[in-house]
């Protein structure tokens, strides 16, 4: 592995809670804590970092976190949300490299290959960073630079909150040294434990140790260890290739919806944009979810199963639809959030036939306006050149699909 490679290790600070302080500005400056409710017998999620000042860590009892700071607020978790703010954050990332490994889902390590000019490259890739993910989500973000992703992690730890830390090649034994065995990535608090009782306290006194003597910590990984202690580490950052569980796309308004119609809008352009992605992915789904967040912040979702995949916005559309005014009965509030997702994803597929040609068509014509997309309005999406809403008008997408149709 090229010793000049810059790997950027990024991960999004108190990211819950700050998550949360975004859409409730309000909160900005008090401890705020994501996870339970005061009273209940949950756990710590997220603790920004006024809570933290009280003692308040990830995983601590929410009732302990009370007695510790009483005057914090509480909070549920909001996967939904938080998935949301997270796709915009992978979007990000994408930007800088095509290598990007997601280790969590406000943590990532991403490559920017092997012939980087140091340090101006990867300081001003790690300063986009920071501007992008404050201008975009209002967010702030720790990065750590180095030339492999053990260094870069301890290199973000260690600048937390919203910093930015370069360890420039050559010097990554030199940076790990001084600091404490805990701080190294695969040795938990037990491990740390038992070499602090051994006399080892940093990574400098664990390298003078030889790897076998470690084996009665470590097992099989005591030269593994060794090794990164040193600051060597090899592995190559994987981007993730695994298909996704689900597609889908939600949207805050800056103004609450207060009527069906305009429910109906929003709700034909998130299942436009679900369909497109899925097609772009060559994926169909047969789950389709709502997520509706009203003024008060009661967020209530809902989903059904079609008979059948789909992979058409106007087909998701249909079944968002009337799962959305299923729930706008139950709780007739004005609308803060809409979401519209797809599951149950398998590979993109039509039955041909001799005799019913359409799906087929139908498939071929929706892939033709896809690449068709970036130059057409949103006025001219897949469900209003298929007919599902009013006063179509005639228009250069209404005689493509014209004569595709013929065909």
């Amino acid at each position: 592995m090229d010793a000049q490679r810059a790997v950027l290790h990024a991960d999004l600070d108190a990211f819950f809670a700050a998550a949360e302080v975004c859409r409730r500005p309000e909160l900005g400056g008090q401890p705020l804590i994501v996870g339970g409710r005061p009273g209940g017998r949950g756990v710590v999620s997220s603790a920004n970092y006024e809570a933290r000042r009280y003692g308040i860590r990830s995983g601590m009892p929410v009732a302990q976190a009370e007695r510790l700071c009483p005057q914090a607020v509480f909070l549920p978790v909001d996967f939904a949300y938080y998935r949301g703010r997270a796709e915009q954050f992978r979007a990000i990332l994408g930007e800088l490299s095509a290598l990007v490994e997601h280790l969590s889902i406000d943590e990532a390590c991403l490559e920017l290959g092997p012939t980087v000019r140091w340090p101006d490259e990867p300081v001003a890739a790690g300063q986009r960073l920071h501007r992008q993910v404050r201008a975009e989500l209002g967010l702030s973000v720790t990065v750590g630079i180095a030339t492999n992703w053990t260094v870069a992690k301890v290199a973000a730890d260690l600048a937390k909150p919203d910093g930015l830390r370069v360890v420039p090649p050559g010097q990554g034994a030199a940076f790990l040294a001084p600091q404490p065995v805990s701080c190294l990535p695969g040795i938990g608090p037990h491990a740390a434990q038992r070499l602090r009782e051994l006399g080892v306290r940093t990574l400098g006194q664990l390298v003078q140790v030889p790897p076998y003597w470690l084996c009665l910590v470590f097992g099989r990984r005591a030269e593994e260890v060794h090794q990164r202690a040193q600051g060597i580490d090899p592995r190559p950052v994987v981007p993730e290739k695994r298909a996704p569980k689900s597609i889908g796309h939600e949207r805050t308004f800056h103004r609450d919806l207060g009527d069906r119609s305009e429910v109906t809008r929003a709700l034909r352009e998130l299942a436009e944009k679900t369909a497109r992605e899925m097609r772009r992915q060559g994926l169909q789904g047969q789950v389709v979810s709502v997520t509706m967040r009203f003024d008060d912040f009661t967020t209530l979702g809902r989903q059904r199963r079609l008979p059948r995949s789909a992979f058409d916005g106007r087909e998701i559309f249909e079944v968002a639809r009337g799962l959305a005014f299923e729930l706008l009965g139950e709780w007739r509030c004005p609308v803060r959030l809409l979401g519209v997702r797809v599951s149950g994803l398998t590979p993109l597929a039509v039955q041909r036939s001799l005799f019913d040609p359409r799906p087929l068509r139908a498939l071929r014509l929706l892939q033709t306006l896809d690449r068709l997309s970036p130059r057409l309005s949103p006025e001219d999406g897949a469900s209003r050149w298929l007919g599902a809403g009013p006063g179509y008008s005639v228009g250069p997408t209404r005689l493509l699909v014209s004569a595709l149709e013929r065909r």
